[in-house]
């Protein structure tokens, strides 16, 4: 499973996902204290599709997110002091307190933003692709979107200019099978496949699963080479899905939408009990790396927590400063 990519990368693959993980987690026992006052959207269960396109992408290429971002905010190089400052509502955050856990921003990454608002982002990401291909560098704008969101007609706006000039997009599609509590199935006919769609519309496209850490890193490996390339945009899907309800630290699946059962068969391919398996059946990584990464990430994430409570809220001077609107 690890033999097609060298020790580091597989290193930096499981240390990713780890984090993620255990920043998700953190954020899910620590939310009832009631001083993260913003909604928030865990990735917990996705983590393999960050890790693996997060490894893939240069510092000068450029993210743009969904309200669902904390994983697609680290794996591109995001600091996460600044990002649990956000989420803290401290000034200290990297949209200085204003934004919260939906609207992330660091720029000095190539992280242009995240939104609550679904699909609010594509149109961002394709005029960045736009803005590339003016410019003629082979940097990407990869944007990170929902099975939810191609329901929205600005995916097709988007979609549909980004193949009539041929610019470098990597469209991303974590399809998690519900729009907050709606399967596809009362969304979306039965027997379509999302990836085949957008072939139809002239956009080269793939679909993987997304709880395979290195199925992802392959295929996007080979869509980031293709658009540097020169051959356009291109759509990844990839089948994940996530551990706990749609908005908040819970779990919910006993309000009915989804079942037990369902839940269980999903956390049984836990992408990263998966790939770290596999790294110890091969030997890529010593057991006592694997346990140092461990207690790394751990003391990150305190450290990270610790900066977020002890920062400072924003002046009440700041409320009416980089606020844009028409």
């Amino acid at each position: 499973m690890t033999n097609t990519v060298d020790a580091e990368t597989a290193k930096s693959l499981l240390f990713c996902m780890k984090r993620v993980r255990a920043v998700e987690e953190t954020i899910a026992a620590r939310y009832p204290e009631g001083k993260m006052r913003c909604p928030t959207h865990l990735c917990t269960g996705q983590e393999a599709v960050s890790a693996g396109v997060g490894a893939l992408l240069r510092k000068d290429d450029f993210v743009v997110s969904t309200h669902r971002a904390h994983g697609h905010y680290l794996a591109k190089g995001g600091d996460l002091r600044r990002m649990m400052a956000e989420i803290y509502g401290k000034a200290t955050g990297c949209s200085s307190g204003k934004g919260g856990s939906m609207h992330l921003v660091d720029k000095s990454v190539g992280f242009m933003g995240s939104t609550s608002i679904v699909g609010g982002t594509i149109p961002v990401g394709t005029g960045i692709g736009f803005s590339i291909s003016l410019h003629g560098t082979d940097q990407i704008s990869c944007v990170f979107l929902g099975d939810g969101a191609v329901e929205e007609g600005v995916f097709y706006e988007s979609v549909n200019f980004a193949a009539l000039k041929n610019l470098p997009v990597l469209y991303l599609c974590e399809n998690n099978f519900y729009s907050v509590y709606s399967p596809l199935s009362v969304r979306q006919p039965a027997g379509r496949n999302i990836f085949e769609m957008v072939r139809s519309i002239g956009v080269r496209s793939d679909s993987g699963d997304g709880n395979d850490v290195m199925d992802v890193y392959a295929r996007t490996d080979r869509a980031i080479r293709s658009i540097r390339g020169g051959a356009g945009p291109y759509f990844l899907e990839f089948a994940t899905y996530r551990w706990r309800e749609h908005c908040g630290p819970h779990f919910d699946n006993d309000i009915g939408y989804r079942t037990e059962e369902e839940y269980l068969r999903w956390k049984d391919r836990d992408p990263i009990v998966l790939f770290e398996a596999a790294i110890k059946k091969e030997s890529t990584i010593p057991a006592d790396e694997i346990a140092q990464m461990d207690s790394a990430i751990a003391r990150e994430v305190a450290d990270a927590f610790h900066f977020a409570e002890t920062s400072p809220f924003p002046s009440p001077a700041e409320i009416s400063t980089n606020l844009y609107g028409k």
